[in-house]
């Protein structure tokens, strides 16, 4: 993975299909699309479109993005950037990747090296600069916890930036790069911290799959492994052939309530749910665990947009699904869950291109 050179931006490409460069195989066309290869593209891009006073967007991997059927009227920049480069910092190493490289193949460059840090993170669709948005996790990982800076671009002062992990405000599937600050910074590249230690096993379903395996001290590899079979299970490793894996993953976050929510789902649920420690006095409870307890369950569909046979949390398009059939379906699973449980359900994906559509911003605001 070398690194990439500096050179003159792209021409802006008129009217390009977006719904081949998402996950989710939906979405019109972008008025124009710049192809990112370096920070000074990505400056040149916010420039061409500030003299053009035409809105523009990001995307990269384009794993975790719902585009409109009518496409986006402005600028989308896809971010190509690629390469990295490594250093010893002590017994640790220090990678810096470019925003442009596919996530899972860093993840498994260093598995090769045997470095932990992200070993869990395996076989998630996307790029690197998209990890640190929503503080990528799963399996008992997290993005924030191996992550040392992130260099940005400001739109506002048109400059570089570098972040430590703290002034990145990391929280659950979040950051600041998601909340406060959306749409301002642009992940050029990402720094982490990785070391040459056992790899990190305490998620259920991941010490499950290794017992059954007989594997009591798995390798970081034996780790990687097994993760990547369990989401192939689930159908969270993209297949061209498999519907069920059309889609932008988890379309919810996993709600974190108080104790007393708890016991009143409990009680309304007729059981009590499963839940994990998150912080005094809260505990994260599976949003797939909402879902099916409110009807949704696995292979509930509607027409060509449905849940996957193996797992509940990710909408489908099972064909020639629209956007607005998706965010509908999405918006009716939240109300059924708040009104069935009092739980407000929160979205994972951006949408891009939907203007004051009410069912986005039922999803993103919970407000029709």
């Amino acid at each position: 993975m070398p690194c990439s050179t500096s050179k003159a931006m792209r021409s802006p490409e008129p009217g390009v299909a977006l719904a081949p460069l998402t996950t989710l195989r939906i979405g019109g066309p972008a008025t124009w699309l710049i192809r990112g290869e370096s920070p000074d593209d990505v400056r040149d891009a916010y420039a061409w479109a500030r003299d053009r006073s035409v809105p523009i967007v990001v995307i990269a991997g384009g794993s975790n993005v719902v585009v409109a059927d009518e496409g986006f009227d402005g600028v989308v920049l896809q971010m190509l950037s690629r390469g990295l480069v490594h250093a010893a910092d002590g017994d640790d190493t220090r990678v810096t990747v470019q925003a442009g490289e596919p996530w899972d193949a860093f993840v498994g460059w260093t598995v090769e090296r045997g470095l932990a840090g992200v070993e869990c993170l395996s076989g998630i669709p996307g790029t690197v600069g998209g990890t640190p948005i929503q503080n990528v996790g799963a399996y008992g990982q997290e993005v924030a916890t191996s992550l040392v800076s992130v260099r940005v671009f400001d739109t506002h002062a048109s400059d570089l930036v570098e972040m430590s992990a703290s002034e990145c405000q990391f929280g659950y599937r979040t950051s600041r790069f998601k909340a406060a600050d959306a749409g301002r910074y642009v992940v050029c590249d990402v720094t982490f911290r990785l070391r040459p230690s056992r790899p990190t096993v305490s998620y259920p379903d991941l010490l499950r799959y290794l017992q059954d395996s007989g594997r009591s001290s798995p390798t970081l590899a034996e780790v990687r492994n097994a993760v990547l079979a369990i989401r192939r299970r689930k159908g969270m490793v993209l297949d061209e052939t498999d519907s069920d894996t059309r889609s932008v993953g988890s379309f919810f976050t996993n709600p974190i309530v108080s104790e007393r929510s708890v016991e009143h789902i409990a009680a309304v649920a007729g059981g009590v749910p499963p839940t994990y420690p998150a912080g005094e006095g809260r505990r994260k409870v599976p949003a797939a665990w909402l879902l099916e307890q409110a009807g949704f369950g696995r292979g509930f569909t509607t027409g060509v947009v449905g849940l996957s046979t193996r797992h509940p949390l990710a909408i489908v398009n099972r064909g020639d699904a629209t956007a607005r059939a998706v965010v509908a379906f999405a918006a009716a699973i939240k109300h059924r869950v708040a009104d069935r449980f009092g739980v407000t359900l929160v979205p994972e994906p951006t949408f891009v291109g939907f203007g004051d559509v009410p069912e986005v911003r039922y999803l993103v605001e919970g407000t029709a």
